[in-house]
């Protein structure tokens, strides 16, 4: 199915451009979201028209993620949960705790933005978390897992 992006999407396309992609996968990722359209000829023509106004909006967003990127980069949040003598958690720390320990902390992050590169974090301790703001806005995060 051919699509027009209506933003950068990774390892996809930029906005604007017209790019191939599964059927499913437009269907029911990129269109719902609302990360690309169908190309038609009606689509595309409207597209043209509002250009400008698609760019402006998402170099507002890219603005925006980029200014929440300086006040959370470096930022420590801190996590309470149960550990064993040893260190080891009753459980882990995944990207859901993660997020709404910084929203507490009023930062609006979802928990799609968490990367975790190795996984949920399963032992006390420091550790750096990756947090995409945009998809070209990545910031380093400190989470300090500690016993409660």
């Amino acid at each position: 199915m051919q699509i027009i992006l209506l933003e950068k999407v990774v390892n996809l396309g930029q906005l604007g451009e017209v790019v191939k992609v599964k059927d499913g996968y437009a269907r029911n990722f990129l269109i719902p979201q609302g990360k690309a359209r169908r190309a038609t000829q009606s689509a595309l023509a409207e597209f043209a028209a509002r250009r400008a106004e698609i760019e402006k909006i998402e170099a507002d967003r890219l603005a925006a993620a980029a200014a929440a990127g300086e006040k959370l980069g470096g930022h420590l949040v801190t996590i309470l949960e149960k550990a064993g003598v040893d260190g080891r958690l009753f459980g882990s720390v995944g990207s859901a705790d993660i997020a709404a320990a910084l929203g507490r902390e009023g930062f609006k992050v979802e928990k799609t933005m968490v990367r975790l590169a190795d996984g949920p974090l399963k032992a006390l301790g420091e550790h750096a978390v990756r947090v995409a703001l945009h998809t070209d806005v990545i910031v380093d995060v400190r989470v300090a897992v500690k016993a409660a």
